[in-house]
């Protein structure tokens, strides 16, 4: 007997629904993918490349982000911080130890894994906006920490570290390869019982406990998880720029990961993915619209105002006629597809 081809959305047995890619349809597109994304360096020139290293760096954060405040409900405005506090660890331990890769790697994820643990207990307490203040503590901290450092240790432009790659296209793979690995470890426990806890509590903690989960493991898990995979990231970008300093790691760039969460679309893995290539093209595309326009030399001294104004306006468009994000719009356009020749009509219409 054959069996009928899924839609893609609905799941008729335990297998299929643990099965990450289940159609004929993922598959070949996903195997379309992934040639694309390793013939792609050998395409790109250097301008490209580097644009798609920034986007695979953005995304672990950004999926690490999802984590803790899409799916657990947390939120959290020390993101900054967090990167830094791996940066940080990498530069200081190469520079005072001589430490390589393969120590400072899990160095720097120890030391998110604890941050997360500490600063996860606020949580137990916290909501709201009392949560995101005690959140906002953090990076301060971190980043006062660092520029102390430089400062005693005379790194006045920054820590320099000598890194073990030094070819963009080698960079590319490693990073590719890093995205991925979070990509998957995130699916993957998402569907396990600890994902299923994160999405209990933030539907509602009373019922979440009525129903027998430790609301406070589950927290402070989501607040480990998160920081250390933004501390690996962070490690990550101290090798790839070469250098380390607290400059680099202003409120801003929190600011810049909330908005890949929203944008993207609250609650979606691919959402933060999409988030975080919106994020990072998007000034380089503000400049290329105003360089057509002929504007780029006449408001060359306000390209940065020009960038945060457009910036801010998109997170508004978004938050207002889009809350979904990206990841809504992916939604539609897939529905489009399958559904024709039929139309989907909204309930009730």
């Amino acid at each position: 007997m054959s069996v009928p081809k899924s839609s893609g959305y609905f799941r008729t047995s335990y297998q299929r629904d643990q099965a990450l890619l289940d159609t004929r349809t993922q598959k070949i597109c996903f195997g379309i993918f992934a040639l694309a994304a390793c013939a792609y360096p050998f395409l790109a020139g250097a301008f490209a490349l580097d644009l798609a290293n920034q986007v695979l760096l953005a995304s672990i954060g950004a999926v690490a982000l999802m984590l803790l405040t899409g799916y657990a409900g947390q939120i959290s405005l020390g993101h900054a911080g967090l990167l830094a506090a791996g940066a940080f660890t990498t530069g200081i331990l190469f520079k005072e130890f001589g430490a390589q890769f393969w120590v400072t790697l899990p160095a720097s994820a120890a030391v998110g894994a604890l941050i997360g643990l500490l600063f996860g207990l606020p949580s137990l307490r916290l909501r709201g906006l009392y949560l995101a203040v005690s959140t906002l503590a953090l990076h301060f901290m971190v980043i006062h920490a660092g520029q102390e450092y430089e400062t005693r240790r005379g790194h006045s432009t920054g820590v320099v570290i000598d890194s073990p790659i030094s070819d963009p296209r080698a960079w590319y793979f490693v990073l590719l390869a890093a995205a991925a690995a979070t990509l998957l470890f995130s699916l993957n426990l998402l569907r396990a019982r600890t994902g299923r806890a994160w999405r209990a509590i933030h539907g509602r903690e009373a019922v979440a406990e009525a129903l027998g989960i430790n609301v406070k493991a589950a927290k402070l898990s989501a607040f480990v998880v998160s920081c250390t995979l933004t501390s690996v990231a962070g490690c990550l970008f101290a090798y790839y720029r070469g250098f380390v300093s607290a400059e680099a790691f202003s409120l801003y760039l929190t600011i810049q990961y909330v908005a890949m969460v929203i944008i993207g679309g609250i609650g979606s893995l691919l959402g933060a993915i999409l988030g975080a290539i919106f994020v990072v093209l998007f000034p380089y595309a503000i400049e290329a619209l105003m360089a057509a326009l002929g504007l780029a030399e006449r408001f060359s001294s306000m390209i940065f105002a020009v960038n945060y104004t457009a910036f801010g306006l998109a997170m508004l468009l978004f938050l207002v006629f889009e809350p979904q994000g990206l990841v809504g719009i992916w939604r539609r356009i897939q529905a489009w597809f399958l559904l024709w020749p039929f139309r989907q009509k909204p309930v009730g219409k």
